[in-house]
């Protein structure tokens, strides 16, 4: 019984209320019901100023007398108050009860098939540094959209493309080469992604060192910066590269291989997953047969000898697609990227870029192309795009080695998880290894929440101490709420597998169960929401209140220790139902919650 389902029953009655009251018909479209404000008695609100023309009565008026046809026609309407031409509606708490027994018996989150199939991109890092906090920002947005878009029902593809290929690759490979003394991941201790990242850094060293010898000979600074050896070195080694040179490409497949496995190892830590793989190395050579194509079909135009494509029309600017050499950009390969991907899944509704917003201007231009070229799905491609996260310490530079690692910055919540959750001293009958596994899903949830919770469009400020606060906006505060309920269900025993709301004598519900009713009530609308909008942040935070909803239920209503057999079964079937409806929110989330802790 979700939250459309109420709207799906009042909105019906709301058209007959106005028909039979001013004999006027009014469109669904125009009835728009909103939660009621908390300062007022109420469940749901209906603005009826809009209709005012219409009915030719004062706000007050019309109020009154849509409200009396509905508590007259209505069963759930229980009762009615009107704030000057705002009408407040009271729900009866018999609907409440009902809709009780079917969150506590059933998964009140459950979405039939869509039968739709949505592909995912995330992470798409670059194979020459290890995963870093804005990495996170990507792969936790990624994955949350990908498990709500699975909630609701939807088949879906996630994917990444690994940046493999380049001139910042060759860098970190030269680097190796020329200071590396045979270094590898065994010898050195380190994940093959933080040795690779190792030996960029010590390129930029190089090149700056180079740099500022040249311009103390006398070289401007701008041509030193081109001219530096080491860069021209690694220019060369590009060249390499693409002309398949032996030696190169064995050298970049190691390295590359060193990386894939620090990266895994990262991925599998932070529990996520890929259904395939994109390479640039393979993908860079796409969308130049597409671009030709389009060329012959004067979607495209030639001029000094490169291709460009025209978008002033939609407001932006000409762009080079083909460079005069033949040789593609960026935006080329992503053409071609698209073009494969549908070929690949036939089926394919829509597909998602999670990108960085400094990309936006790119994903403008490159939907705009496909639909130019004729694709009926470029219509479906989205670019999920979200700020910066930003520290105190400020700016991250991956040349500069200035990045706060991904590892590093689990490893951090994760001790603090330790720390804060041992100061409680709730542990002594836990085993080292279930206090292990618990430190790692307080850390991990308290890294995830506090990323998703924010709106993905939103700049934000990453603060590790506040996302392990136990007692704030958090997901260890969540965690924490969930254990409590288990263990409160655990004690109730088989009361709590029996409990069946409906045995409760009385069906008069207390203020605390009717507003953690209501916030259960609209979870389902709230997760269609984040599915529609690809935004996690919602969800994020309608389990939030949910949770603390329920503590002040559980801090001041007796739930065990109530005499009444109805009242004590009603409210354990309450407690089940928000176990369930936050298990499944932060399964959403890619957050896993504990039975104890």
């Amino acid at each position: 019984m979700s939250q459309d389902r109420l709207h799906a029953l009042l909105i019906p009655a709301l058209q007959r209320a106005f028909q039979d009251s001013f004999g006027t018909p009014v469109e669904e479209r125009a009835l728009v019901l909103q939660q009621t404000r908390a300062e007022f008695e109420g469940d749901l609100t209906i603005n009826v100023f809009p209709f005012l023309r219409v009915t030719g009565k004062s706000p007050e008026q019309t109020a009154q007398a849509i409200g009396e046809h509905l508590v007259g026609h209505v069963e759930v309407v229980e009762r009615f108050n009107v704030v000057k031409g705002f009408l407040n509606l009271v729900i009866s708490d018999a609907y409440w009860s009902r809709f009780l027994h079917e969150a506590a018996s059933s998964d009140i989150l459950a979405f039939p098939a869509t039968g739709a199939e949505v592909m995912v991109e995330y992470a798409s890092p670059n194979t020459n540094k290890p995963l870093h906090l804005g990495h996170l920002r990507n792969i936790f947005l990624g994955w949350s959209v990908s498990r709500i878009l699975e909630a609701a029902g939807n088949k879906v593809i996630k994917v990444q493309v690994i940046n493999d290929r380049g001139i910042h690759i060759c860098k970190s490979m030269l680097a190796w080469q020329r200071f590396g003394n045979g270094e590898t991941p065994a010898s050195s201790g380190l994940k093959g992604d933080k040795l690779v990242g190792k030996y960029y850094v010590e390129f930029d060293k190089a090149y700056k060192q180079e740099v500022d010898t040249l311009v103390a000979t006398g070289v401007p600074k701008e041509e030193a910066e081109k001219q530096a050896p080491i860069l021209l070195e690694a220019q060369d080694m590009l060249r390499q590269w693409e002309a398949n040179d032996p030696a190169v490409r064995a050298l970049w497949e190691k390295m590359n291989g060193w990386v894939y496995d620090g990266f895994n190892a990262t991925y599998e830590r932070i529990g996520v997953t890929f259904d395939k793989n994109y390479y640039e190395s393979q993908t860079y050579v796409l969308g130049k047969e597409d671009v030709l194509k389009g060329k012959e079909r004067g979607v495209f135009y030639e001029k000094d000898g490169a291709v460009w494509v025209d978008n002033t029309k939609e407001g932006l600017d000409e762009k080079v697609l083909l460079r005069r050499d033949g040789t593609s950009v960026y935006m080329t390969q992503d053409i071609g990227t698209a073009i494969k991907r549908f070929e690949e899944f036939p089926n394919l509704k829509k597909l998602i870029y999670t990108v960085g917003n400094e990309q936006d201007y790119h994903f403008k231009v490159l939907f705009i192309i496909l639909k130019k070229l004729g694709f009926a799905w470029a219509d479906e491609l989205f670019h999920l795009s979200y700020g910066m996260v930003d520290l105190p310490s400020g700016k991250m530079k991956s040349r500069e080695g200035t990045v706060v690692d991904a590892d590093d910055l689990v490893q951090e919540v994760v001790d603090a998880a330790r720390a804060v959750t041992t100061e409680l001293g709730k542990l002594d009958d836990f085993s080292d290894e279930e206090k292990a596994e618990l430190f790692e899903m307080i850390g991990l949830a308290a890294l995830k929440y506090f990323l998703l919770k924010v709106d993905p469009k939103k700049r934000m400020l990453f603060d590790p101490a506040a996302s392990i606060d136990l007692q704030g906006h958090t997901g260890p505060f969540i965690q924490y709420t969930y254990a409590r309920i288990r263990s409160l269900l655990r004690k109730a025993g088989e009361a709590a597998a029996e409990s069946d709301p409906a045995s409760s004598k009385s069906q008069v519900l207390l203020p605390e169960e009717r507003v953690v009713l209501k916030l259960l009530h609209q979870f389902p609308a709230v997760l269609s929401e984040a599915a529609m909008r690809l935004d996690p942040s919602a969800l994020a935070n309608h389990a939030y209140e949910l949770v603390k909803a329920y503590n002040g239920f559980y801090q001041s209503v007796p739930v065990l220790k109530e005499e009444d057999e109805g009242k004590r079964s009603r409210r354990l079937a309450l407690s089940t139902a928000v176990a369930k409806a936050t298990k499944k929110a932060m399964w959403c989330l890619g957050i896993e919650v504990p039975e104890r802790m």
